[in-house]
């Protein structure tokens, strides 16, 4: 049985995914006229999702790990939740530390660092995809596997 405070965390984390990647964000750079101040701001939310995702990610793993002990790799849930947490692992602590050494080190229109945060950036963007979309299945998977 798939447990009330599991079906919380997991409404938390993907409805956080989902509504400042595809809502805030991008009303952030579409009414802002300053992209800086658009684009820190979209970070420091991206930022809060990542934490919030680490420990709802972490939280939901366990219980599922107490629920189905090593069976957990053999399920969608488990492999669903270790695909999403080592996303936002990577995009947290290895992307986007890079990509704050770049914007450091300044990124003049056409420079090297500007074209290596760009492909950063996209990179980043697609992970955050799959992330959201790896949400949507543990959602449709969740009362089905555990």
């Amino acid at each position: 049985m798939f447990l009330i405070g599991e079906r919380l965390l997991l409404t938390l984390w993907v409805g956080a995914l989902w509504a400042i990647g595809y809502l805030a964000v991008p009303t952030l750079f579409a009414l802002l006229d300053d992209r800086i101040l658009a684009g820190m701001l979209a970070g420091r939310m991206f930022t809060l999702v990542s934490y919030l995702g680490l420990v709802c990610g972490t939280l939901l793993l366990l219980g599922t790990v107490v629920r189905q002990g090593r069976g957990v790799l053999r399920s969608v849930r488990g492999w669903l939740l270790l695909v999403m947490l080592l996303l936002v692992a990577v995009g947290e602590f290895g992307l986007q530390p890079l990509m704050a050494q770049l914007k450091a080190q300044g990124l003049g229109e056409g420079s090297a660092q500007a074209a290596q945060f760009a492909r950063l950036h996209g990179l980043a963007s697609v992970l955050y995809l799959i992330n959201s979309v790896c949400g949507l299945l543990l959602i449709g998977a969740g009362d089905k596997s555990g």
